[in-house]
């Protein structure tokens, strides 16, 4: 059985244990609890990408800390090396999250001849993203509620690389002066709803919850068309 089938058992359970992790390393004073090995690395990356599948499937106050190690293919007592509860765990993944998705978009932008190539592969980086990670909407949706600065920092971590890049664009004039905190919101919202639309409602609707489709090529070329006539310079 999942924890969505017997929830409750297994969040008493969680509790209980995240309770007894609370009192013996009250004496940590706040440090990270992770070990800093090559091993340590590889067991925490597998407790984030379970948690990322679990809280994405069940919702935070579905999800068990039971569940996630079963995915892992972890203890449960193992969990709490690197995790005090399913808060801090549930807050790292929106963090691992946005690091994960900058590194993708840097990545695909760092060869990019001018700024208007650079949205379009950053752009395109972001879908393919979304496409495998269809499930972190949810997720940083509900950050917005339970962990609300590890939302604030997810949007941030976004916003403030994208409006330095887009200020030296405009300061190089490779594009026309605007002001370049609007641009950036407004170009993360672009983004943010095309995918919504296209990748994230059709892979709910479909039938197999492993589909990865990306953005139909018309409706990139289009956005991308509306973001170039609005970025370039008025000749």
């Amino acid at each position: 059985m999942t924890t969505h089938d017997q929830p409750e058992p297994q969040v008493q359970h969680d509790v209980a244990a995240e309770k007894l992790v609370s009192s013996t390393s009250s004496k940590n004073n706040g440090t990270q609890l992770m070990p800093m090995t090559a091993r340590g690395e590889a067991t925490r990356r597998r407790i984030l990408d379970a948690a990322e599948e679990v809280f994405g499937e069940f919702g935070y106050y579905e999800a068990s800390i039971s569940e996630i190690t079963r995915r892992a293919g972890i203890a449960q007592g193992t969990f709490y090396i690197y995790f005090r509860s399913k808060h801090e765990v549930f807050a790292e993944v929106v963090e691992d999250i946005g690091k994960r998705l900058r590194a993708a978009t840097r990545a695909a932008i760092a060869e990019a001849p001018d700024r208007l190539e650079a949205e379009r592969r950053g752009f395109a980086a972001f879908f393919e993203f979304v496409a495998a990670h269809h499930r972190i909407y949810q997720i940083v949706q509900e950050a917005e509620r339970i962990a609300p600065e590890a939302a604030y920092s997810y949007y941030r971590g976004i916003s403030q690389g994208y409006e330095r890049a887009l200020r030296a664009a405009m300061e190089a004039g490779t594009i026309r002066p605007m002001n370049p905190e609007a641009v950036t919101y407004a170009l993360m919202g672009i983004g943010h709803f095309v995918a919504l639309r296209w990748i994230v409602w059709p892979q709910q609707d479909s039938e197999s919850s492993e589909s990865t489709a990306g953005l139909p090529d018309e409706i990139f070329a289009s956005v991308m068309d509306f973001i170039a006539h609005g970025l370039a310079r008025r000749s």
